[in-house]
């Protein structure tokens, strides 16, 4: 049977939207499973892979729609399903109930096909991979791995995806920002990422669209002028937020790791400079994870540059961010970021400047072009931090310590916002026992609110068009 035939040519019914069945073989990815593997993928139990091979390939077929709710997307597909065919000479995947949306006259877009696989082969890897298991058993009974195992696990799953390419010299620019942004901003995404592609930078995001995808669209021209060939679209994700952030088409390279931390983790390791556009809960947590690493001590004199950018609409909301960080952390949090309005070809400048001082660092201390080994990253950063209602109301949010210890608590509070909005798991905990409590020192709390408060103000914690019900309380 060729790749990718549906064997099951009708179209039926899961609510209104409509579904197609179909066998698919692998392109390049993953092809050959043990009969072990192959068991952990069919066990339904609760030790069994299914439950997380299911929901993270229904979000790769659901790519190019309208959605960022985990739960949602669950329920609309009730029927959706997906086995492993095992045979002698390789796999296929018996797909039944998906998204109609993934096939073009009845076959399944290739690179949707490419990511299913890539959901296969990392749900697989992490599963079997000793360094990733004693990550989950250490968080099980509650132990905190050593930060060292943490990162070489970081390390072998950018590896095993091929994201770790030696003898090359640093480019890979990591773009971050909202998937609920305005047009103009999604303009203005794609003008950076152009001027970059031009430059022969490289574009990772975390897969999904609005600013996700458009760094990488406005790439891929500048690329294509410069007639630099195939280049690199690499996207990073985690199973949590795969539903709400689908892996845009022009991703070229996927990873999937274990958790928010390591992905967070991945990001900071492979790239070589971050450009963040305007967004909303999810680009705070990534602002104060990645300013909580390099204000440790640690990394004082750690080259990475930071451009904060967007159009001339966006000027006000990042005055805002900048206040927030003014207060929360501080001057020193403030120095190690530049904020670039409507300039595109000085972002991209910026970039070529700063990843040549970085090249320049790593090669005078004999550290690695392709992963960022040097960088510290304390255990605050690293161990995963589970949503519950208990843990978001603990958080210790005061100013008495040190600015990256609360620029990881911080990152927690809004971290767990994230999950209340999107995430399947966290918006059931929400309807089961009401918002989450976040509470702390007036100080701190203050320009909290009023950063989420602007945030909804602005449309920016869901989809254009969907209304937003807060899943958190502010108390002081």
């Amino acid at each position: 049977m060729p790749h990718n035939q549906p064997y099951q040519h009708a179209h039926h019914e899961a609510g209104h939207y409509d579904t197609t069945d179909a066998i698919i073989s692998p392109h390049e990815q993953l092809n050959i499973l043990s009969k072990t593997e192959a068991a952990k993928l069919l066990d339904v139990s609760q030790s069994g892979l299914y439950k997380l091979f299911r929901s993270c390939s229904l979000a790769v077929l659901n790519c190019g729609n309208s959605l960022d709710d985990g739960k949602e997307l669950l329920e609309r597909y009730p029927d959706f399903d997906i086995k492993v065919i095992q045979e002698e000479r390789g796999i296929k995947l018996d797909v039944k109930g998906a998204p109609s949306s993934a096939f073009v006259d009845g076959k399944m877009i290739r690179g949707i096909s490419e990511h299913l696989f890539v959901v296969l082969r990392d749900v697989i890897f992490a599963s079997g991979d000793s360094r990733l298991a004693d990550t989950q058993q250490s968080i099980n009974e509650g132990d905190a791995l050593s930060p060292e195992a943490t990162t070489d696990a970081v390390f072998h799953m950018l590896r095993n995806a091929d994201i770790i390419r030696p003898n090359v010299d640093p480019n890979i620019v990591v773009c971050w920002g909202g998937h609920s942004i305005s047009m103009g901003e999604y303009d203005y995404t794609k003008k950076v990422g152009y001027q970059m592609g031009l430059r022969g930078l490289d574009i990772c995001t975390g897969c999904g669209p609005g600013a996700m995808k458009g760094p990488m669209k406005g790439a891929t021209i500048g690329h294509a002028k410069q007639r630099l060939g195939l280049r690199r679209y690499i996207g990073i994700t985690e199973p949590g937020i795969i539903a709400a952030e689908a892996p845009n088409p022009i991703v070229n390279e996927l990873a999937i790791m274990p958790d928010i931390e390591k992905r967070l983790e991945a990001f900071v390791r492979a790239g070589h400079g971050i450009v963040v556009f305007p967004g909303g809960a999810g680009t705070a947590e990534e602002i104060l994870y990645l300013l909580g690493i390099l204000l440790h001590p640690d990394n004082a004199t750690l080259p990475f540059p930071l451009v904060f950018t967007g159009p001339s609409s966006s000027a006000a909301y990042f005055h805002q961010i900048d206040e927030f960080i003014a207060t929360t952390l501080g001057a020193e949090a403030q120095s190690r970021y530049k904020i670039i309005i409507d300039d595109p070809e000085a972002v991209a400048r910026t970039m070529v400047d700063g990843i040549a001082e970085v090249r320049a660092f790593r090669k005078s201390t004999d550290d690695a072009y392709y992963f960022n080994w040097q960088l510290k990253i304390a255990p605050l950063f690293q161990q995963p931090f589970a949503p519950t209602h208990a843990n978001m109301s603990a958080l210790a949010l005061h100013q008495n310590q040190e600015p990256h210890t609360l620029a990881a608590n911080l990152r927690r509070a809004f971290s767990g916002i994230v999950a209340g909005n999107v995430k399947d798991e966290g918006i059931r905990a929400i309807e089961k026992h009401g918002l989450f409590e976040i509470c702390g020192e007036s100080a701190i709390m203050q320009p909290v609110d009023d950063l989420l408060q602007a945030f909804q103000e602005q449309g920016r914690m869901k989809l254009p068009g969907s209304t937003y019900k807060p899943c958190y309380r502010i108390t002081r």
